[in-house]
């Protein structure tokens, strides 16, 4: 009854209003700053579209790195959580695009192919696209290859970006979702841009892959070391394919 209950439109618009006031409080009473790369602020002042990446767990504060009024659309999943994030960005100001970056014909794909080609047309209209690669149910900090086919079919390149806060608590969720405080001490930090030419071949897609999760993880990684809280590691990959560890 109690989970019924929570899964009720009621909770869940109270939840998204929560979340986009909480957010509004943090990034207001606190002391936010930008650092690392320039390239997106010329696209800012020359209105060009961008694909912004940034990994899952850095969601949260992600409206409030954007300039207000140039227009931008967020990826969503289209999970019932999904609904409660597309409300709370809405409110502040960032639109969304429901769906997943999966590659189409993935087995866990949901609403990929329409959403892709949403994307897509979004972007060659010269707005921006936000992008959680590893979203929307993991691993933690892996790219799919869903980001790269975007930004190969649009000609629109990736920028990486991410932020970190001084008095943060850190979810115990599969995203390791970082949490800010009110009048905290924050660091945004945006990576350079990373184009994928149009006729790039199945080994330059992965190449382009594992570049776009090596400069989210650099990004992450110094914001982590600017606020002076503990590296969030990307999580292990299953089977041969795990990530090394290292040797006693």
């Amino acid at each position: 009854m109690l989970k019924a209950f929570l899964n009720t439109d009621a909770v869940r618009f109270l939840a998204s209003c929560f979340i986009t006031q909480y957010v509004r409080l943090t990034w207001y009473s606190g002391r936010w700053t930008h650092h690392g790369a320039t390239a997106n602020q010329q696209f800012w002042q020359e209105q060009k579209p961008m694909i912004l990446a940034l990994w899952h767990g850095r969601l949260l504060m992600m409206s409030c790195t954007w300039p207000r009024g140039l227009p931008f659309f967020m990826l969503v999943s289209k999970h019932r959580d999904g609904l409660i994030i597309s409300r709370a960005i809405k409110a502040l100001g960032i639109d969304s695009i429901r769906g997943s970056a999966k590659k189409p014909g993935s087995t866990k794909d949901k609403g990929g192919f329409s959403a892709i080609r949403e994307i897509i047309t979004t972007l060659k209209t010269g707005k921006s696209i936000g992008i959680t690669p590893d979203g929307p149910r993991g691993p933690r900090m892996h790219a799919s290859d869903g980001v790269v086919a975007i930004a190969r079919l649009s000609g629109v390149p990736v920028i990486p970006s991410a932020w970190s806060s001084k008095r943060c608590y850190i979810a115990k969720s599969w995203d390791r979702m970082m949490i800010p405080t009110p009048f905290d001490r924050g660091f945004v930090v945006w990576g350079e841009p990373i184009s994928v030419p149009r006729d790039a071949n199945e080994q330059q897609l992965e190449a382009a892959r594992l570049q776009i999760a090596a400069a989210l993880n650099a990004v992450t990684q110094e914001a982590d070391r600017l606020a002076g809280v503990p590296l969030i590691e990307p999580a292990p990959l299953p089977g041969p394919s795990a990530i090394p560890q290292a040797q006693a």
